[in-house]
């Protein structure tokens, strides 16, 4: 079984996350999108209730799990039995820090690949970052998340 790890912060999800997730789905037998639990850096929603969200997010699609942890991503790559991380690329802006961190990773487990997978154009401006400050200002998120996390900011 090819198992692919997808780590990040999913802060929140967004639809760009979720195509770069249905794309991996299709080339892997089981996809574990992994929620970084870094005590370093204060996330905007509580990993609890992002795991929850994806969660929710992805009730449909049979081959994903999802799950959070903390460490290093290869670390937990291995004790998954997976060699390969999916990174999600909106725009050439992204390559450069993904490269430096696939590179890094490669210095560290050469034995995990990271294959990278380009959002739809339609997808491409989205990050969570963005997601984050419209709802701060009680915008409408809806077309860049999923009902749920629409249904969780509007409770905020």
């Amino acid at each position: 079984m090819k198992i692919a790890i997808y780590p990040g912060s999913f802060d929140p999800i967004t639809k760009g996350h979720l195509d770069v997730l249905k794309k991996a789905t299709c080339l892997f037998d089981k996809v574990i999108i992994a929620v970084l639990q870094n005590d370093a850096k204060k996330g905007f929603l509580p990993t609890a209730d992002r795991v929850a969200l994806i969660k929710e997010s992805v009730k449909d699609i049979e081959n994903v799990e999802v799950d959070s942890f903390d460490g290093l991503t290869i670390e937990y790559a291995k004790k998954k039995g997976s060699t390969v991380l999916i990174r999600g690329l909106r725009a050439v802006s992204d390559f450069e820090y993904e490269m430096q961190l696939s590179q890094t990773n490669n210095a560290l487990a050469p034995e995990i690949t990271t294959v990278f997978l380009i959002t739809k154009p339609k997808y491409n401006f989205i990050s969570s970052s963005t997601v984050k400050e419209i709802a701060k200002m009680k915008g409408d998120i809806s077309k860049f998340v999923p009902p749920c996390v629409v249904e969780y900011f509007n409770k905020m």
